[in-house]
């Protein structure tokens, strides 16, 4: 369905060129400070707009209906939307017989017996992804001094300099001087590229977590795949630790600064399902958008002959460019749900 989470709760609705998009939070801390203005940075963090983006741009004004007073939330139910203002529909006419590559045209009519909503990607579209970002903004705010920071660290697979790895910038200024050439040359081959992200969580306490159904790894892993175009996420050495021996991949505890932690972080601070007191880190691979004006072949479902079909519209070329404060957002809703779980 579309909630997630057990004590702090998350439903989205809306599609892509519908009247307006929305979340409802259930679980809000009753008294924490939230305005309008608190949603802004993460907003136009993933707003489009820079080069390799969808030209489609929108205000995402957020709009809170219900949940806060004079500045707090009241504890009961928090509704936020956002309206769509910047709609082209008549660019998915076509496509109502003729599936993209790649996209959920097909399986949503299976899905929903052709009572899908095929605009724009209607809800499977990444324009869902602004009220989980609000969503996110609220979580962060729950887990007090805990941090969660996303960056991209590789897109098409060229990586960022490791030169370049503490540097603070916003995802667009980077792709701007790492990526540059490569986007525009893949736009001016009518295509897309994939790209990795890595999230990194510090100052959570260690305890988190549920084993096996509920581990940390399994419900933060269940809201990453809830994004659109993910395709794979690992935890600390993740896949390497499969070429490793226990002697490499293991974490030995050490007492620092009055507490227990791990002195290495190979299990990305998880052990059994628990959070350890470590940083949590896990990277997370997008795939390439679906949506490209290359020519590629498909099959019209009304008169099963096969197709060749240059997607219309407005599409990011690189979708991951967007995602490092979608990812912060899953992941900080994850938290918040777990630690209120205790």
């Amino acid at each position: 369905m579309n909630a997630f989470g057990h004590n702090f709760r998350v439903a989205i609705f809306g599609e892509s060129h519908g009247l307006a998009i929305g979340v409802v939070l259930d679980g809000v801390k009753a008294g924490l400070p939230l305005s309008v203005e608190d949603f802004a940075t993460d907003i136009a963090r993933r707003k489009s707009g820079a080069e390799g983006t969808t030209p489609r741009i929108e205000g995402d004004e957020p709009e809170i209906l219900s949940g806060v007073y004079e500045g707090h939330a009241t504890g009961t139910p928090l509704a936020i939307i956002f309206r769509n203002q910047n709609t082209r529909s008549t660019d998915y006419e076509a496509l109502r017989n003729v599936p993209r590559p790649g996209h959920a045209d097909w399986t949503a009519s299976v899905k929903w017996n052709g009572f899908n909503d095929p605009r724009g990607g209607g809800h499977f579209s990444g324009r869902l992804t602004l009220p989980i970002v609000a969503a996110g903004v609220v979580a962060k705010k729950m887990l007090g001094k805990a941090n969660v920071e996303a960056q991209l660290i590789e897109v098409g697979g060229v990586p960022k300099p490791e030169s370049m790895s503490d540097v603070k910038a916003t995802d667009a200024t980077i792709a701007a001087q790492i990526w540059a050439d490569l986007i525009a040359k893949t736009i001016a081959e009518n295509d897309s590229v994939g790209g990795i992200v890595k999230c990194c969580i510090e100052g959570l306490p260690a305890g988190l977590g549920e084993p096996f159904w509920d581990s940390a790894e399994s419900v933060i892993s269940h809201a990453i795949f809830a994004i659109p175009g993910v395709r794979g996420i690992e935890f600390g050495d993740g896949f390497a630790a499969a070429r490793m021996r226990g002697c490499e991949h293991n974490d030995p505890f050490e007492y620092s600064e009055g507490r227990i932690r791990p002195a290495k972080n190979g299990s990305g601070g998880i052990n059994g399902g628990i959070t350890n007191g470590g940083p949590i880190i896990f990277r997370v691979a997008f795939k390439p958008t679906s949506s490209i004006r290359k020519e590629q072949k498909t099959l019209n479902i009304k008169t099963t002959e096969p197709e060749t079909l240059i997607v219309p519209g407005r599409h990011d070329a690189c979708i991951a460019l967007r995602t490092p404060v979608i990812v912060e957002a899953m992941a900080a809703i994850t938290l918040a749900d777990l630690a209120l779980i205790g």
